[in-house]
């Protein structure tokens, strides 16, 4: 199980680091509504500049410190959780502007993983 998490861990990081890094300006069949980039799809959803800069220092920090619980396991409750709740309110927004399922679900499937990474280490 502990190989699952750490294994779980990296591709979490990962996605939150392609998301937020490498394809902030870039168009992806994921954007909310006709989103073609981070800064509109936080439009589409109504949502304030600075929220976006919050919400993705967030999702970072958050995805580091996954990276960092590979060596201090005790971060990662924390990581995941914290991602889990931002990746809750991804997918409430993109059911708020009635996105089809298909944009919606790499949100929900980070938060099933980031809950994975809280809960399995207790089985």
């Amino acid at each position: 199980m502990d190989i699952l998490v750490k294994v779980l861990q990296v591709v979490i990081a990962l996605g939150i680091f392609n998301v937020w890094i490498l394809r902030f300006w870039n168009s992806t069949a994921w954007r909310g509504g006709s989103a073609r980039n981070m800064a509109e799809e936080f439009a589409v959803y109504g949502l304030p500049r600075w929220f976006m800069i919050a919400i993705g220092s967030l999702k970072i920090v958050f995805a580091c410190l996954l990276i960092t619980g590979l060596w201090f396991p005790h971060l990662v409750p924390i990581a995941g959780g914290g991602i889990a709740a931002l990746m809750l309110g991804a997918a409430l927004m993109h059911a708020k502007v009635r996105d089809p399922l298909k944009k919606s679900a790499p949100a929900a499937l980070m938060l099933i993983l980031s809950l994975a990474t809280v809960f399995l280490p207790w089985l």
